[in-house]
């Protein structure tokens, strides 16, 4: 949390984002198990009673050589709060991905709002495909937090305006800007997870570089490091093998 305390009607301003790993059924016996029926059959189940450390071979041969399929046996549900930017982003991952959202038709919007840190990159260089980000001065970190800040105020005076007039929620709510903090439910797979993580995190490890929008990025690498614990031996492939999605 960043800046100011907030009452009911005054804005909250966030640099951070929230992700926590709200249930799962995720292990990596759950590889194993969907690999070996194809010539095991029903001995297969004997996977769930033994380490997987035995069998992390088979798991690095299956990220290796791209059989993506046993990796989606298992299933994780994360709570995410973040700005709705980050969202319309997220939701471009359809496959293997489910998702609720809070919506600002049933509900009053809370007024919690985006403002990047300190730490957070400003200035865009070079031409698209070939660019990169740079830090910002203090000036126009300065900038940027004030501009955000009034705007916010702004918006939020206007969207309580209208819903004290009467105005529908689902009317009121254009008023607000993608900068809003907005929470859902996200649930997938090892497998899905893993073709986010390709495109929504720069790694010194993956043979294919990604340039993620960096409020996207702090999302993805919360939920990889609960993965992590989750599947230590998927994870270890995954990074072995280039952070290529099998």
């Amino acid at each position: 949390m960043t800046d100011t305390p907030a009452d009911d009607l005054k804005p909250l301003f966030r640099s951070d984002v929230t992700v926590e790993l709200i249930k799962h059924t995720a292990s990596d016996a759950d590889v194993l198990f969907a690999a070996r029926v194809s010539t095991a059959g029903e001995q297969s189940l004997e996977e769930l009673q033994k380490d997987p450390e035995r069998s992390k071979g088979l798991i690095n041969y299956l990220m290796r050589d791209r059989h993506g399929s046993p990796f989606e046996h298992n299933s994780m549900t994360f709570f995410v709060s973040a700005p709705i930017f980050v969202f319309r982003e997220f939701m471009r991952h359809r496959v293997g991905w489910s998702y609720n959202e809070e919506s600002g038709r049933y509900r009053e919007l809370e007024p919690v709002f985006y403002v990047p840190g300190e730490d957070r990159k400003l200035v865009q260089q070079g031409r698209p495909g070939k660019y990169e980000f740079v830090q910002g001065t203090p000036e126009q970190h300065k900038t940027v937090t004030a501009a955000m800040e009034e705007s916010y105020r702004q918006s939020y005076a206007a969207y309580q305006e209208m819903l004290a007039a009467g105005v529908a929620r689902e009317v009121a709510r254009a008023t607000l800007p993608v900068g809003l903090f907005s929470s859902m439910y996200a649930t997938c797979n090892a497998r899905s997870l893993m073709h986010f993580l390709g495109l929504r995190t720069q790694h010194e490890l993956a043979k294919v570089p990604s340039f993620p929008q960096r409020e996207i990025e702090m999302v993805a690498e919360r939920m990889e490091a609960e993965w992590a614990k989750l599947m230590p031996l998927t994870h270890a492939a995954y990074n072995a093998n280039g952070r290529v999605a099998p």
